[in-house]
């Protein structure tokens, strides 16, 4: 992973926030980490992060639409909807056209950082034709870059 990456996670669960954190700064990312979506709004009004990691299912304000306002408000912000409530997700969410990829908890490190990358590799904001609707039997990790212009 590439030193110097700014990410921006928010999880209301401490212990998977603070994990993440943890292991992204070991990767020589800076990381700033809040637990609800309004601080990660005030927080993307002072400063660029090059990727922002979103839980889908948190209090007051769902991942997909933190996401949603953060596309409105920055088109070309790379954003991760990382979530371990599947179905939920399946129902509820599938804001394909705010999120870059899609994380699905449990995560390894290794498809952590591939995500990461993935995300960085893309060069333009969210496509909904880009991550076509969920299959049956998840993989850990679905990612689908927008296709070229």
């Amino acid at each position: 992973m590439r030193k110097g990456v700014k990410i921006l996670i928010v999880d209301d669960e401490s212990m998977i926030r603070d994990a993440m954190k943890h292991l992204l700064e070991h990767c020589g990312c800076e990381v700033e980490a809040f637990d609800n979506g309004q601080a990660v709004l005030a927080r993307l009004a002072q400063s660029k992060f090059d990727v922002v990691m979103t839980d889908f299912s948190m209090p007051s304000m769902q991942g997909d639409q933190l996401a949603a306002r953060i596309r409105e408000q920055w088109p070309d912000q790379r954003i991760v909807m990382v979530t371990a409530l599947v179905e939920e997700y399946k129902v509820f969410g599938q804001p394909w056209g705010t999120v870059n990829a899609l994380l699905f908890k449990p995560f390894t490190f290794k498809e952590l950082q591939e995500t990461i990358e993935g995300v960085l590799a893309v060069d333009t904001a969210a496509d909904s034709s880009a991550i076509p609707p969920l299959p049956e039997g998840l993989p850990a990790q679905k990612f689908r870059p927008p296709p070229e212009p």
